[in-house]
């Protein structure tokens, strides 16, 4: 079983590779999945404006076959969402405009990051993901800009950060095996003859 977590910022000052990378050092000591660390701005994604939904075909870009090849290589997902202006930032949202069939049948997670624990951004994400017919998990941890940073800039997570992150792979890891049984065609239904 792998899992990517995805970084969902793309701009110099982020923060979220940092995170990123906190969370699969926590998500690496439990031993329960293969975790990689997926940054967004390793792909270059220009701004998406291909002819045709990816529903019904690739993009022909290179970068976004890149994203979408190694997007497709996982299991499940840990979305590293950053808030920006109340919602997502535009480079994730651009980077999920290239997918649709990557992400079909497979499972998320979430840990936000701002002023409000990033929990309006997750929100947003979880509609853009409904479409994508990911399957997402309630819990998601929260780091608030007041809190888990120093000066609203250095990355200090408080003592009970570590807990949220886990408490939402608990429930990631069982979501994701599930949806691997759905993608299997184990839950497939009979069409009755009329």
């Amino acid at each position: 079983m792998k899992i990517a977590i995805i970084t969902g910022s793309t701009r110099e000052a982020r923060k979220s590779l940092e995170i990123a990378q906190w969370v699969k050092e926590l998500a690496d000591a439990r031993g329960d999945a293969t975790y990689e660390v997926v940054d967004t701005a390793a792909f270059n994604l220009p701004v998406w404006d291909s002819p045709t939904s990816p529903a019904w075909g690739p993009s022909d870009d290179p970068a976004a076959t890149a994203w979408s090849e190694k997007i497709n290589e996982f299991d499940g997902y840990v979305f590293v969402v950053a808030e920006y202006n109340h919602s997502l930032t535009g480079s994730l949202k651009n980077a999920l405009d290239y997918l649709y069939t990557e992400l079909n049948n497979k499972a998320a997670g979430f840990v936000g990051y701002g002023s409000a624990g990033g929990a309006r951004a997750i929100e947003h994400l979880r509609g853009i993901l409904s479409e994508q017919q990911v399957a997402h998990v309630r819990a998601a941890a929260g780091l608030s800009l007041f809190h888990d940073f120093e000066n609203f800039s250095t990355f200090a997570p408080t003592d009970g950060a570590p807990g949220q992150v886990l408490g939402m792979l608990d429930q990631l890891v069982v979501w994701t095996k599930a949806m691997a049984a759905v993608r299997a065609g184990e839950f497939a239904t009979e069409k009755k003859a009329a």
